[in-house]
């Protein structure tokens, strides 16, 4: 995102008014099919839902996320559990864990070749990696209205800036977990068309969090105009029963680790 201001959470936005992210992780949960007395990561843990949720399952787990924010409110809430600021791909890390998951954080790595290396590291030899992120056409009509606004206003969206997150294939990303040391066991790449909360302020809520730092250079009136023109170019494709839907598009995969050929 070079050129852009550094991501910044709103914990009590993003709790207060996505709850979905973290609501349709409960599906990869079950995919991760935890154990009574596994040893499990998460990964962008965010503020400690999921992990609870894999905690009460009998399983040790440990939450990272980058975000100073996030960790403190995930401490919070769950006092009991363990949480540490990390960047994923610089986990310390050595075959710890039966499992590593991860939910809507893969896209928002840029290094995707350190952090698989650092998952592959962070679990025991046969150890699996469930994750589920965005994959490719995620969020296209969304980013293609938020570009085309931003220009409008006489501002542009820097190349790699943005929404332009991590949005792979899933042939590309096989490829990578492969090149890494896994053997890719499941992936799935399919259209979650998402329903927002809040109504009539669904998008504009959703484009306060997931795009704040493209709007945050814009003045109140700019960033007004450019989210009314976000919603105008996106009503009659996304907006039906008085509520937004996101164009989400979304990969699920399993891995599990073998031995690095020598």
């Amino acid at each position: 995102m070079t050129g852009l201001p550094e991501k910044e959470w709103n914990t009590a936005l993003y709790d207060g008014k996505h709850s979905f992210v973290w609501k349709y992780g409960e599906e990869v949960i079950e995919l991760l099919a935890p154990q009574p007395g596994e040893r499990i990561l998460d990964v962008g843990c965010g503020t400690g839902h999921l992990t609870s949720r894999i905690a009460s399952s009998g399983a040790s787990i440990v939450g990272v996320d980058k975000s100073p924010r996030m960790i403190e409110s995930a401490r919070k809430s769950y006092p009991d559990l363990k949480f540490l600021e990390s960047d994923a791909t610089s986990l310390n890390f050595d075959s710890e864990f039966d499992a590593v998951f991860s939910n809507a954080t893969i896209h928002w790595i840029k290094d995707q070749r350190a952090l698989a290396s650092a998952i592959w590291r962070a679990l025991k030899p046969g150890g699996r990696f469930v994750a589920e992120f965005g994959g490719r056409g995620n969020l296209s009509a969304v980013r293609k209205a938020l570009k085309r606004a931003m220009s409008s206003a006489r501002h542009e969206v820097i190349a790699g800036g943005g929404l332009e997150r991590y949005y792979p294939s899933i042939g590309e990303y096989a490829t990578l977990l492969e090149a890494a040391g896994f053997r890719v066991t499941h992936a799935v790449h399919f259209e979650r068309p998402t329903k927002l909360e809040n109504g009539e302020r669904g998008l504009s809520d959703w484009l306060a969090t997931f795009a704040d730092n493209v709007l945050e250079p814009l003045t109140a009136l700019e960033r007004e105009s450019v989210v009314g023109n976000v919603e105008t170019q996106l009503r009659g494709e996304l907006f039906r029963d008085e509520s937004w839907f996101a164009d989400y598009r979304r990969i699920r995969v399993i891995a599990i680790k073998q031995p690095l050929e020598a």
